[in-house]
């Protein structure tokens, strides 16, 4: 992402390079999948870090692999849009268009399954904790911290993915891709966004010396939760 915006503010200097249109087209664009595919692989380690795989909606050995191959998937469609809109041909740059549209699309879909599939975990292990059961979901672990993170996260990747819909709909003269504001708001800032609520959450947990991790005494695999 930052290497697309330094290529939008080389091409401010340079508005009918091709390159620079390229970089910060392709770049800011797909970057989100990036941030997306650290929010699957989280929501499975954090299955198995609680030891309820029995509640997750789909396998847990298949969460990540499922999103993650399909975060790949939209990643490389709307990478290929981009390439294809770049070109001068106008009926060739309308396909880049509605290639990426398809893209975005999926991504949406894929990230609306990926919340109702933390949702519906979220609601089964809440059950089980008020039951009578056993639960053995290690002590200290701060899963409902950690989906909350998620929930945010996902909802601002995914509010953003909507504006770029909606700008592409509109087109090159649609009201989205004639002021360049948008772009800073409804993504450099969304993305920021992801990043420090991230990153706020890893630093909290790494300073209280919990991993995400399938048990208490296993090593460490990724940041705290």
């Amino acid at each position: 992402e930052t290497i697309g915006y330094i290529g939008r503010a080389i091409g401010h200097s340079q508005p009918k390079a091709l390159g620079p249109y390229l970089i910060q087209s392709l770049f800011v664009l797909v970057a989100p999948a990036l941030f997306a595919a650290t929010i699957y692989m989280t929501l499975g380690r954090l299955i198995r870090a609680a030891n309820s795989p029995n509640l997750s909606l789909i396998r847990v050995n298949w969460v990540t692999t499922c999103f993650v191959i399909g975060d790949v998937f939209t990643f490389f469609i709307q990478a290929g849009g981009g390439g294809i809109m770049a070109s001068t041909d106008p009926k060739k740059a309308k396909l880049g268009q509605n290639v990426i549209l398809g893209g975005l699309f999926l991504q949406i879909l894929i990230f609306g399954f990926f919340v109702l599939v933390a949702a519906i975990f979220h609601v089964r292990l809440r059950k089980q904790q008020k039951s009578s059961k056993t639960v053995e979901v290690p002590m200290g672990l701060e899963w409902q911290k950690t989906l909350a993170v998620l929930y945010v996260v996902s909802g601002l990747i995914m509010a953003r993915n909507i504006v770029r819909v909606v700008e592409f709909i509109g087109g090159r003269e649609g009201p989205l891709l004639t002021v360049e504001w948008t772009i800073y708001v409804f993504d450099a800032l969304f993305m920021a966004a992801t990043m420090a609520v991230w990153l706020a959450r890893c630093i909290v947990s790494l300073k209280r010396g919990k991993v995400l991790t399938g048990g208490a005494e296993r090593s460490t695999e990724l940041g705290g939760v």
